[in-house]
């Protein structure tokens, strides 16, 4: 069986309902977002990494299947630890860098590929083609660096110099807080310095930057911030690191929801979320995925709080909090305004946990239109996009 065929080799799942109290505790797997940093990190520093407490997901093994066709080695001595070896100098891969509908992937290796010593081509599937990379790739072609994409997306060619480029990169990191990500992770393999500074009015989702920093400063970069638009990146390298990645804090959203709904039929339960929550800078930053658990949890003890309440709490907290408004300058232009905001929208809800909560609770235990929120829970997320005026 392939590499990426085992993944989802699950052909039918049974599910049965609970009939009594959630009880025990429980640790949800690792994140994604942190096993995609710290699996690139590794890879740009010499010697051997250890990844432990990894997800083993389609992005993480796409991720993982790319830096390989670079010439780093990674092995899984199990099913949540990465081994990663590298010289520290990716190489140009034989083939392009088929990365499917990765958008995490796709953009941090478009600029790790700078790092390269020849030509990279990071490409995806049919869909990962219709979605952006253009400010991204404008930003490294404006340092100097050999950067084309097609017509604004993937695929992405990139000549590498096998260094990054030192001084000032501006990047609008409004679409997508993954730009400003990528820009990061490259900068402590420039010559010297690196600036990155944004120059759009707002950042999506700023907690992941925090997320990337922190696991930066695991593999030993020196990044400081010069104001909270600006960071300064020392030159410094990688170094090999021992990393243990966090539970997801995405993942355990659907624990705290089932908690939410088995009040609602009555089971008074004692589970609790282990790993989740706690203040190293990681954790932290992960909050990103899950602001939202601290008022949907805070009233659950309440043998009151209906499913209808729940899933309103829920919703309004996870959506409301994660619609940016569009700037200014795309305002004008009907087609760039609806290319941020399917991405925009893309970063909000795709595959977020809430989702089949709320598909779930909306068949089984309420109706879909709940007072106050139109005609379906949904119209209250897109109205936050819609509401902006052009």
């Amino acid at each position: 069986m392939s590499e990426l065929g085992d993944i989802h080799d699950i052909s039918a799942l049974t599910i049965t309902p609970v009939s009594g109290p959630l009880a025990g505790r429980v640790s949800p797997p690792g994140s994604k977002s942190i096993t995609n940093r710290a699996l690139l990190l590794a890879a740009l520093a010499p010697g051997t990494s250890h990844i432990t407490g990894a997800l083993k997901s389609l992005d993480t093994t796409l991720m993982s299947r790319a830096l390989r066709q670079m010439g780093v080695e990674i092995t899984e001595p199990d099913a949540t630890t990465f081994v990663v070896k590298s010289s520290g100098q990716l190489q140009a891969p034989a083939e392009p860098l088929f990365l499917g509908n990765a958008g995490t992937a796709t953009r941090f290796l478009t600029a790790a590929a700078t790092l390269a010593e020849g030509t990279v081509v990071v490409d995806g599937d049919e869909h990962m083609r219709k979605r952006p990379i253009g400010p991204l790739v404008q930003a490294l072609a404006a340092v100097g660096l050999d950067v084309r994409d097609t017509d604004g997306h993937p695929p992405v060619t990139v000549r590498g110099a096998g260094r990054f480029a030192s001084g000032r990169v501006e990047i609008d990191g409004g679409l997508s807080s993954q730009y400003v990500s990528a820009l990061l992770m490259a900068a402590p393999c420039a010559e010297g310095p690196v600036s990155v500074a944004l120059t759009g009015p707002h950042i999506g989702a700023r907690g992941y930057i925090e997320l990337t920093l922190a696991a930066m400063r695991e593999f030993g970069a020196l990044v400081s911030a010069v104001s909270d638009r600006e960071w300064l990146v020392e030159p410094t390298g990688y170094h090999a690191a021992e990393f243990a990645v966090e539970p997801d804090a995405s993942a355990a959203t659907y624990l705290w929801a089932a908690g939410a709904l088995t009040v609602h039929a009555g089971l008074a339960g004692t589970a609790s979320v282990a790993g989740v929550g706690g203040a190293s800078p990681a954790s932290l930053a992960t909050r990103t995925d899950s602001g939202w658990a601290t008022p949907v949890t805070a009233p659950l003890a309440r043998s009151t709080f209906s499913a209808a309440e729940t899933v309103r709490e829920i919703l309004s907290s996870a959506l409301k909090v994660r619609a940016p408004p569009i700037p200014s300058s795309l305002r004008p232009d009907p087609q760039r305004r609806r290319l941020y905001l399917e991405e925009a929208e893309r970063e909000a809800l795709a595959d977020h946990p809430v989702m089949p909560i709320y598909f779930y609770v909306s068949k089984h235990l309420i109706s879909p239109k709940v007072q106050g929120w139109g005609d379906n829970i949904l119209d209250y997320h897109y109205s936050q996009y819609l509401s902006i005026s052009d």
